[in-house]
């Protein structure tokens, strides 16, 4: 895994945009990560990253200042990263069904726990369709484990995701199937 803090990539760098900025940031992680200048990064129709002429799974993740990777040699993988803030209370109904409102309680970090760690099963599923609410659900959980499902027709596995606070961030990401 690796991550990148976007201000002081850019620092003196001329870059016309954020997204710029985040293409440029991209590269440079994964040449570090994979000790390789001769990669190819492609995306599926739906957005997902992959390497053409490799078998090697990647997961990509900007937020803010931030940008993380994960890569994994076997299994499908999904990372998110995500601000803590408190904009996150609001939308909590439309993304957690009754049982993980419930388990949040209001609290910003498990919400935004509650929302990377969907983010990344979303990611590790790669086709658009997904309903946050009842189509991906979070067990309740305590550390920095936690296990998350992906249910819908044709697709029903389960995953072991790791969640780290990372200064004003939370960052989950997939260990693996189970």
């Amino acid at each position: 895994m690796g991550l990148l803090n976007m201000p002081e990539f850019s620092k003196g760098e001329a870059m016309e945009s954020k997204r710029e900025c985040e293409k440029r940031g991209t590269m440079c992680l994964l040449k570090k990560m994979l000790k390789d200048e001769s990669f190819e990064l492609s995306y599926t129709e739906h957005n997902k990253p992959f390497f053409p002429s490799s078998k090697e799974q990647s997961s990509i993740s900007h937020s803010h200042d931030k940008l993380a990777i994960i890569l994994n040699k076997t299994e499908n993988t999904g990372i998110d990263i995500e601000l803590i803030r408190d904009k996150v209370r609001k939308v909590q109904h439309k993304f957690l069904n009754k049982r993980e409102l419930l388990f949040a309680n209001n609290n910003v970090e498990r919400l935004i726990t509650l929302w990377a760690a969907k983010e990344a099963l979303y990611k590790v599923y790669g086709l658009k369709g997904l309903d946050f609410m009842n189509n991906i659900f979070i067990s309740d959980f305590e550390g920095s484990v936690l296990f998350g499902k992906i249910e819908t027709i044709g697709y029903n596995k389960e995953y072991q995701m790791v969640c780290e606070k990372l200064e004003d961030y939370i960052l989950v990401y997939i260990l693996n199937e189970v």
